[in-house]
C-alpha cells in the first residue's frame, strides 16, 4: 500500500427506507491506484471497516472489485446497486460476470443470476416480531434470517448475520441473500431489512433475478 499518496472515500448509503435514513454503508474507492494488489485492497476494506468496500478499477467499463473486511467475493447485490447508481452505468462487471444495470428514478436496479450470490442460510420463522428478537448468532454460517409480514402482498421481515467474526455482526442491509429467497420462493418480494432499509426484488426469465433498491451519497473524505 502506498501510504504516502491519498486516496477519497465515497460512502454511499444503499437500500435506504422511503424516507432516505438507514441503508447499507458502502466505501467505494473510485482511483484505486493507491490499492494496486488484492493485498492493499483487503487491508483497506478491513481499515474502513464497512460490511463492503468496493473498488473502481475501469469506471467506463465498470469493472469493480469487492471487499468484505476480511475476504474478497465475485458479487455481492448491495456494493454494485450503490456503484452502479454511483458511476451511472448501464452495466456493471465484477468478477462474477457482466451485471445489467436500470435507474426509474427513485430506485437502481441491478439483474443477477442468484447462482452468483455467496451462500447463506436461509431460515425462516414464524413473524416479523421472532426475528426481531432474535440475538446475534455465535460466528460460523451466515444465516438470513426472514418471516412474512404480509405474504399475499410479498412483504417479509429480514435480518442478516454473517457469522464471519470480522466485527459485522449484523448485515444492515443484504442484496445477495435477497436474491436467493427471492429465487427460493419464485415471487417478487418488498423486504425490509435490519433498521428499516428496504430492498425490492423481482424474478426474471432465465434464472436472472432483479434488485433494486434507493441510494444516496452520505459523505466523501480522503484517506
Amino acid at each position: 500500500m502506498n501510504t504516502t499518496a491519498t486516496t477519497d472515500i465515497d460512502v454511499l448509503r444503499v437500500f435506504c427506507a422511503g424516507d432516505g435514513r438507514q441503508g447499507n454503508a458502502l466505501g467505494v474507492v473510485r482511483d484505486p491506484r493507491c490499492y494496486p494488489d488484492e493485498a492493499s485492497r483487503q487491508a483497506l476494506a478491513k481499515e474502513l471497516g464497512f460490511s463492503e468496500t468496493v473498488f473502481v478499477d475501469d469506471p467506463e467499463r465498470g469493472i469493480v472489485d469487492i471487499y468484505t473486511p476480511g475476504t474478497r467475493l465475485p458479487f455481492a447485490g448491495y456494493p454494485l446497486v450503490g456503484a452502479a447508481w454511483l458511476l451511472d452505468l448501464e452495466v456493471i462487471v465484477p468478477p462474477a460476470g457482466e451485471v445489467w444495470v436500470r435507474g426509474d428514478g427513485e430506485f437502481t436496479w441491478i439483474e443477477a443470476r442468484a447462482e452468483w450470490a455467496p451462500p447463506r442460510t436461509l431460515r425462516q420463522y414464524g413473524s416479523a416480531a421472532e426475528v426481531d428478537a432474535l440475538e446475534v448468532p455465535e460466528p460460523g454460517e451466515w444465516i438470513y434470517a426472514w418471516a412474512w409480514q404480509e405474504e399475499a402482498a410479498g412483504r417479509v421481515r429480514a435480518r442478516g448475520f454473517p457469522g464471519r467474526g470480522d466485527g459485522i455482526d449484523e448485515d444492515e442491509a443484504t442484496g445477495a441473500a435477497a436474491l436467493l429467497l427471492t429465487a427460493e420462493l419464485g415471487r417478487a418480494l418488498n423486504i425490509t431489512q435490519g433498521r428499516g432499509s428496504q430492498l425490492l426484488t423481482a424474478p426474471g426469465p432465465d434464472g436472472i433475478v432483479e434488485l433494486g433498491g434507493r441510494v444516496r451519497l452520505e459523505r466523501t473524505f480522503m484517506l
